[in-house]
């Protein structure tokens, strides 16, 4: 990892410090809060939605460890680090696992060696690259991750960022295409089939930072052709798998799912 400090801009907002305020955190600048407080406004349940992806991340990856044996995980879109990291969730089931995380946020990258903890076992990685460079992401991943054994590739919230559905979907693709058979996909992001959500999306791509695409819930699904989905399939974010009885539960604009490749 390179010393230079990145250069960080703080005059626009940026959704991965939003996220950090969402979840509470303290990773983000005044501008974030502005921005996350209109989100909030014509949207209150963002911070839900934020805390519903998290929780997914948990369940998914305790899934994939102790149900289906998976000890290498590649987190693409890594995000700010906060409690129970991928690789934190892992070896706590498996010593041994491997994790690989990728984002270029200069802020994530300025936080990156708080994800580079490890047991003596295993060994985590982080790899500064961009989603729209698979074949650099693979190609520096297999320097920590052995290529003859399955691996959990995770997309939490970030396909958004590519705004071009043929193009997101290519490289899904191409990520997949590079990993062996018995490999995974954990994925969720928001559907824009929720009036209220789509309309503080916009509200905060309007304020000049980078926008985030919505996708409908077909165009969701897309992202695991081709793949054997693991029950209950694709779904909300608070009914895959829940670990606890879930209550009376609002309706969630998040759609998730974890698809086997054969």
């Amino acid at each position: 990892m390179a010393d230079t400090e990145p250069v960080i801009d703080r005059s626009v907002p940026h959704s991965a410090r939003i996220w950090n305020y969402f979840l509470g955190g303290k990773d983000h600048y005044p501008v974030d809060a502005k921005a996350g407080d209109a989100y909030l406004a014509a949207f209150p349940g963002i911070a839900d939605v934020a805390r519903e992806g998290r929780h997914f991340l948990g369940r998914a990856v305790r899934y994939l460890v102790q149900e289906e044996g998976v000890g290498q995980f590649l987190d693409v879109g890594t995000g700010l680090p906060t409690v129970d990291n991928t690789h934190e969730l892992a070896q706590r089931a498996d010593p041994s696992a491997r994790i690989v995380y990728v984002d270029n946020d200069p802020l994530v990258l300025s936080h990156a060696r708080a994800l580079l903890t490890s047991t003596a076992e295993g060994a985590t990685d982080f790899v500064d690259a961009d989603l729209h460079e698979p074949a650099s992401i693979l190609e520096r991943a297999w320097k920590t991750l052995d290529p003859g054994r399955p691996v959990a590739l995770t997309l939490m919230g970030v396909m958004g960022h590519v705004s071009d559905d043929e193009e997101a979907h290519a490289l899904v693709a191409e990520l997949l295409a590079g990993l062996p058979p018995g490999s995974f996909l954990a994925l969720y992001d928001g559907h824009d089939e929720n009036a209220a959500l789509n309309e503080a999306q916009q509200g905060y791509d309007d304020t000049g930072a980078v926008p985030y695409r919505l996708r409908s819930k077909a165009r969701l699904e897309a992202f695991f052709s081709g793949l054997e989905t693991v029950e209950p399939g694709i779904v909300p974010c608070p009914l895959w798998r829940p670990e606890a009885d879930l209550g009376e539960l609002s309706e969630s604009p998040t759609l998730c799912g974890v698809g086997r490749k054969m």
